[in-house]
C-alpha cells in the first residue's frame, strides 16, 4: 500500500489516480479490458491548467467496433506527440449502458 499517493499530493483525475502511474504494459492491459468488453476506445486530451474547468478535447471520433489494442497504443502515441504539454485520457464507452464504462489519464503533460 505504500506505493498509493496521498490525497494532497497530486491532483487527481479519473480511474486509478491514486496509483503509481501505469507502466506500458498495464496500459496494454486496459485497453484490451475496454475492447474484450465491447466498449468504444475514445481519447482526449487538454491543457493541464484547464483539466477541471473544462471539457476535454477529443483527440478523433471514438474508435467504434476496434478489436486491435495496437491501433489505439498507436493513436494514444500520435496525441501525446502532436500534443507533449497535454493531459491524455483513454476513455470507454459502454453502448448499452450509454455512458463511460472506464476513462484514466494515459499521459500527464
Amino acid at each position: 500500500m505504500s506505493d498509493m499517493q496521498d490525497y494532497k499530493s497530486s491532483p487527481k483525475y479519473e480511474t486509478f489516480s491514486y496509483l503509481p502511474a501505469m507502466t506500458p504494459e498495464q496500459v496494454k492491459a486496459q485497453i484490451a479490458y475496454i475492447i474484450a468488453n465491447g466498449w468504444n476506445p475514445a481519447i482526449e486530451h487538454v491543457e493541464p491548467s484547464r483539466a477541471f474547468n473544462y471539457y476535454w478535447y477529443m483527440w478523433k471520433l471514438p474508435f467504434f467496433g476496434e478489436q486491435s489494442v495496437d491501433a489505439v497504443l498507436a493513436e494514444l502515441d500520435a496525441c501525446k506527440r502532436d500534443y507533449p504539454g497535454h493531459h491524455v485520457r483513454l476513455i470507454g464507452y459502454d453502448n448499452y449502458a450509454q455512458s463511460q464504462g472506464m476513462a484514466f489519464v494515459v499521459h500527464r503533460g
